[in-house]
């Protein structure tokens, strides 16, 4: 294992646990303009930046560069106050999605200061803010890296077109993991893990946001114009697999230990834990179905009323600059979000970083990019309905 690559992290792209957290976020945003909806004029707040040079920044755990002999220190972080001179603060609260918007919704929904300039979330949650009105957009004149870097692929979500209000810290791929000398055969297409051989020894995800874009694609579905009837005729499927014992259980990042243990030969996985996995068994292959998969991230978001917007836009635009983009995805092993950075990591004279170049799931090659597609997300309206059908199959 290289030194600069972390050890297994806690999954970033956490489930809604039960139909209560649903329920909440779809209370917030009910029909029409939802009763926590912050006007665009009531967003901002006096910005300090100027004169405060700091900024508060909130991320998950083990999802930034550290030094090998001393993990206080973030070198990519430390170099952007070292060139800026802007303090930053830097915490890793963010365990869960959902109890991370529980610990600040009621700030923003009372048009408070959350007491945060920059936190990462899932993109699937910042559909949710930016449909609430709760996160500011972002002044592009101090982001020429984000301007010209950004991934065309994560450019435009259907939750915030020309990423206006959000941009992508790390990227990743929902797709099939699968040991391919234990099975004996590989596996190419969504439909072949419901073959004979593979029952009782297949998992899914269990999160409604992680694992219905894979298993509508299985099924042909466009997903990013996927309809109510597209949803229920996949649960049918999955439903059916259930009661013929079929698929396993339902997990979270727990399926790692089940793959890399053989009690299942086939899962669905994220590229991120794949890497690290086939460290240590490099029969564990992870496939983008000719289906298609799921192109998803967690991104930067600026909170309302917060008070170094400025200094929140440099900082994001300092991950953007392709030798520092490279930095982070050596560390951190998850689809690169500046294509640029390859070059960088290419050129290293170690051998182990430069290989990382050539990963096509930290860089995907242009045949894989073809078959990578940003899910629609589900929708305020169709959220609490959604997930009452799915945790029932799921047994949340």
């Amino acid at each position: 294992m290289p030194a600069n690559r972390a050890p297994f992290r806690p999954a970033r792209r956490t489930l809604l646990r039960a139909l209560g957290g649903a329920a909440a976020l779809g209370g917030l945003a009910g029909c029409g303009v939802p009763a926590a909806y912050v006007q665009p004029g009531d967003r901002a707040a006096d910005d300090r930046s100027a004169r405060d040079r700091r900024l508060v920044f909130a991320n998950w755990p083990l999802y930034i560069d550290t030094d090998d002999r001393n993990k206080s220190l973030r070198p990519t972080l430390d170099a952007f106050e070292q060139r800026t001179g802007i303090d930053v603060r830097y915490t890793e609260e963010i365990n869960d999605n959902d109890e991370f918007f529980g610990k600040i919704s009621p700030s923003l929904m009372n048009h408070q200061e959350t007491g945060r300039d920059l936190v990462v979330i899932s993109d699937w949650m910042c559909a949710r803010f930016v449909r609430l009105g709760w996160v500011q957009e972002m002044d592009r004149a101090r982001q020429p890296n984000v301007a010209k870097y950004l991934d065309p692929l994560l450019r435009s979500p259907g939750f915030d077109p020309g990423r206006a209000c959000t941009v992508p810290w790390q990227s990743g791929i929902t797709g099939i993991a699968y040991n391919k000398k234990r099975l004996g055969r590989e596996i190419r297409q969504v439909s072949e893990l419901w073959a004979d051989d593979l029952k009782g020894r297949v998992t899914l995800l269990s999160g409604l946001d992680e694992a219905f874009a894979l298993l509508m694609q299985g099924d042909g579905v466009d997903i990013t114009r996927w309809r109510a009837d597209d949803f229920h005729r996949m649960c049918d499927r999955i439903e059916k697999l259930v009661d013929r014992h079929h698929i396993r259980r339902f997990t979270g990042n727990d399926y790692i230990k089940d793959l890399a243990g053989g009690d299942v030969l086939a899962c669905q996985a994220y590229s991120g834990d794949v890497i690290q996995l086939k460290t240590d068994d490099p029969d564990i292959e992870f496939v983008v179905p000719e289906e298609g998969a799921e192109l998803w991230a967690e991104s930067l978001v600026i909170p309302n009323l917060a008070r170094h917007k400025a200094n929140a836009e440099r900082l994001v635009d300092h991950y953007y600059r392709p030798e520092v983009a490279a930095e982070l995805a050596a560390w951190v092993n998850y689809v690169c979000p500046v294509p640029a950075a390859r070059d960088i990591l290419g050129s290293s004279k170690d051998k182990e970083r430069a290989a990382l170049a050539e990963d096509p799931l930290i860089f995907p090659d242009d045949g894989m990019r073809g078959r990578l597609v940003i899910a629609r997300d589900i929708t305020s309206k169709e959220r609490t309905e959604f997930a009452k059908r799915w945790n029932s199959i799921v047994g949340l």
